[in-house]
């Protein structure tokens, strides 16, 4: 009798413990005051296009720009925040521990941290923290750490619930900078990129990847509430390029353009549409700008070798409606490490590999023809906002730009850049690499050592 009654209390138990986690998936406590404008959840916004729905935005800013709230010291690492319900997120490095803090948006008052010891060390010197922004999901926050560890968190306490090593569990040889590509969700998929080799290939040197064969793992899709492996797909290698979501027609599709090139298929069941090559023969190459999906319309870009391409698509299939001339040194759109934005039928984004060479341009989405260029702005990236461009600057300029086809149309600039490591009224460091997000009328950008929170909308 004691038994069955200690069975059924365990019983009881673990109930009473999994109805208080379905619940918080709908029931997380909203921490913010500003009523107007919306989350920022995940990777270049909502609907990962780098576009915000908000308005009301200042255009006559002031020399030092617009009104700084707080501002927080970071540790190694590349990645900007995720915004929900109140809630900042933000993942970096601190000594041998990466460590997400989440803090509340407003305000920059520390809620919660979570870390995990890593080890990992960039094969070419650049930072050693993680490039990934946390995904925000109901009550669940996803991290993927540099070194290849993928953690699901509880949003309102930090409670760990589940984690995988990709690294082990796939067998991945370390890429030339480590994980870079951040997960989506997919109704209960967590799809992301990985990338792994079998047994044969572990004892290859890091880097070294045109001696790594993929063994079906280049994209995996996991349970997001339990950690469980759904599907696995392709034998291409992990890029730093984020899958691309979208819906056509009345059916799912994601987008992976993966080392080797674009993978078209079905986020729900794992199913290949299209394999599309497109990558610089050179080794140390790499496809880090995401892909665009307008229509049944992708566009994809890389900065080292081919271009850019527009595909047209449909299930089982895909046309080319145009691509740069491999024949030709002058193309039509190199992206790096930037997403470009579309907007009215126009596609724009830096263009160039380097600081020197890096162009501001807009493109006809439909021919690819260069409207206007604009040299001398350094590497940057974009945020579209209330018919506008914010345009960061890799060395600190953050300008504001009408969303013009016709020419370049900058309405305001301020310089958050200041090289003195002590406490300054402009506290943002080369490299500003990663494009600013909005959230509720609020502006984050972030250099090398620091995060700041901009009054973009003003608080009715």
């Amino acid at each position: 009798m004691k038994f069955v009654l200690s069975c059924l209390l365990l019983l009881v138990a673990q109930t009473a413990r999994a109805v208080p986690e379905n619940h918080r998936d709908v029931a997380v406590q909203d921490l913010g005051t500003r009523a107007g404008g919306t989350d920022w959840p995940a990777f270049l916004g909502p609907h990962g296009n780098g576009k915000s729905t908000e308005v009301g935005i200042l255009t006559d800013w002031p020399p030092e720009g617009p009104k700084k709230l707080w501002e927080l010291s970071l540790g190694e690492g590349y990645a900007m925040p995720s915004v929900s319900r109140g809630r900042l997120l933000q993942f970096d490095r601190i000594g041998e521990e990466a460590r997400l803090r989440c803090l509340q948006s407003e305000t920059g008052d520390l809620l919660w941290t979570f870390s995990y010891p890593t080890d990992y060390q960039d094969l070419y010197g650049y930072s050693n923290g993680p490039r990934c922004a946390p995904l925000i999901d109901e009550n669940r926050v996803f991290i993927f750490g540099a070194e290849g560890m993928l953690h699901c968190l509880r949003l309102d306490d930090g409670q760990l619930l589940w984690k995988v090593d990709t690294q082990k569990r796939f067998g991945v040889v370390q890429n030339f900078f480590g994980v870079g590509s951040s997960p989506v969700v997919r109704g209960n998929h967590l799809i992301l990129q990985v990338g792994g080799s079998g047994p044969d290939d572990q004892q290859i040197p890091p880097g070294q990847l045109d001696r790594v064969q993929g063994n079906g793992t280049g994209v995996v899709a996991i349970d997001k509430r339990t950690g469980e492996i759904r599907y696995t797909l392709s034998d291409e290698l992990a890029s730093y390029a984020s899958p691309t979501l979208a819906e056509v027609d009345g059916r799912g599709w994601c987008f992976v353009f993966a080392r080797g090139g674009l993978l078209g298929f079905n986020p729900d069941t794992g199913a290949i549409d299209f394999h599309y090559p497109w990558r610089s023969p050179k080794l140390e190459s790499v496809n880090a700008s995401n892909p665009v999906v307008v229509n049944n319309e992708v566009f994809i870009s890389e900065t080292y070798g081919p271009g850019s391409s527009l595909l047209r698509f449909g299930p089982k299939k895909y046309h080319v409606v145009w691509k740069d001339d491999p024949k030709s040194r002058r193309k039509l759109m190199q992206t790096h490490w930037n997403t470009p934005i579309h907007h009215d039928g126009f596609l724009y984004g830096c263009s160039g590999r380097h600081s020197a060479n890096a162009e501001l341009r807009c493109i006809d989405w439909r021919t690819g023809e260069v409207q206007w260029s604009e040299k001398g702005l350094a590497r940057s990236s974009l945020l579209y906002v209330d018919g506008h461009f914010l345009c960061l600057g890799e060395y600190g300029t953050l300008r504001l730009l009408r969303a013009n086809p016709q020419r370049f149309e900058q309405i305001a600039e301020t310089v958050l850049l200041d090289e003195d490591p002590g406490p300054a009224d402009r506290p943002l460091m080369y490299p500003a690499w990663a494009a600013p997000i909005l959230s509720h009328g609020l502006l984050y950008v972030r250099g090398k050592d620091r995060l700041i929170c901009l009054e973009l909308i003003p608080k009715p």
